[in-house]
């Protein structure tokens, strides 16, 4: 909700139309990233849920990233008031110094709300509860993951802290899916199963993606690991996660320009327990050959590589496989994945083409 107007701050309101709240994401990329942002939108509530090092060449240290988010809730309207995590050192410290009003969400017993009772084994989906001032919330989420009982937990408790009736909150979360790539489900028919983390893969998300798969209840597993981004030090991180992922999976799968740096033995190769396949074509073609109905792949990796396209394979017809196409979004926003990556720029000028006669055709009424 924005209540004093600065000219960035109307032309937001004239995009988004007739609405009582806009959720904002200010993401940090960079220093100085998010002041610019959050001095444009003057925010009634501010919320940080962790601070983690990503975009490490930027930030290099967990202090300059909390620096950063910091200006987001520095930005606060009067009146309005923070939502911190309290289990996060750096981010419970931001309620230091602020003028506004603090709520505090987390595990903790000192948490304003917190979360209890934590669970989640797919294709169950994530189910705790939410305990605040004496009240007490059970929500069952589509989520696949623990993990996600974070940003959960956030949002419940400032839609509390706005009013919201509790059980409005609770059939919400239980309605909200998973976004496009950050760890959605899809199941096929007569198929497997895919959780598809393909968004982003700073090292730190490492873990809390295989441990879904290590969690889930199903039969067979499978791991396809892509690029890993943001982290320090050697390219070890890569040999670290096959060491992780080999004790969970029937098989894991390394592709793209790092999938030989899985430090894998022999003895894992020539069992198929591990497989090195440098294109998200590879292995797509690999499980589509191999897959067994009802069995959970995970797809993780950065977005360079888009291996949401190994699930989309089994849907549509895809025909772009090239490795790296330098696309920022997702293969779904993009749409075009069932051209020819050559053909792309050709194909939208003339659907752009198409699209005018239209609008004039019915300008003429013809």
């Amino acid at each position: 909700m924005i209540t004093r107007k600065n000219p960035e701050q109307i032309a937001l309101m004239r995009r988004a139309g007739k609405v009582d709240y806009v959720v904002f994401e200010a993401g940090a990329f960079g220093v100085g990233s998010i002041r610019p942002m959050a001095e444009m939108l003057r925010p009634n509530v501010a919320i940080v849920t962790m601070v983690r090092l990503e975009h490490v060449a930027s930030f290099r240290t967990l202090e300059n990233v909390a620096r950063e988010k910091r200006a987001l809730i520095e930005a606060l309207e009067p009146g309005g008031f923070a939502v911190l995590n309290a289990d996060d050192p750096h981010v419970a410290g931001m309620a230091s110094g602020l003028g506004n009003r603090v709520v505090t969400f987390g595990r903790s017993e000192q948490a304003d709300y917190r979360a209890c009772d934590i669970r989640a084994a797919w294709p169950e989906g994530l189910a705790f509860s939410v305990h605040w001032r004496g009240g007490k919330l059970d929500l069952k989420t589509q989520f696949p993951g623990e993990h996600f009982w974070l940003p959960v937990t956030a949002a419940v408790a400032t839609a509390l802290e706005r009013g919201v009736p509790p059980e409005k909150i609770a059939t919400c979360v239980a309605a909200f899916q998973p976004l496009a790539n950050r760890c959605e489900t899809v199941t096929i028919e007569h198929g497997p199963q895919f959780i598809i983390d393909s968004a982003k893969a700073p090292w730190h998300s490492i873990n809390l993606a295989l441990d879904i798969v290590a969690k889930a209840k199903v039969g067979r597993k499978r791991i396809v690991l892509g690029q890993i981004s943001d982290y320090q030090g050697s390219t070890r991180k890569y040999a670290q996660a096959y060491a992780t992922a080999r004790e969970i999976a029937d098989e894991v799968i390394f592709t793209g320009d790092n999938s030989h740096r899985s430090r894998a033995g022999q003895e894992d190769r020539d069992s198929g327990r591990f497989r090195e396949l440098r294109t998200p074509k590879e292995v797509s073609e690999h499980i589509k050959q191999t897959a067994v109905p009802g069995e959970l792949v995970l797809l993780k990796s950065a977005s360079n590589l888009h291996l949401e396209r190994v699930a989309l394979a089994w849907k549509y017809d895809v025909k772009c496989w090239i490795p790296a196409c330098g696309k920022r979004e997702g293969c779904q926003a993009c749409g075009l994945y069932e051209v020819p990556f050559e053909e792309h720029r050709d194909f939208v000028r003339k659907r752009k083409l198409h699209r005018r006669w239209q609008r004039f055709r019915r300008l003429v009424g013809g």
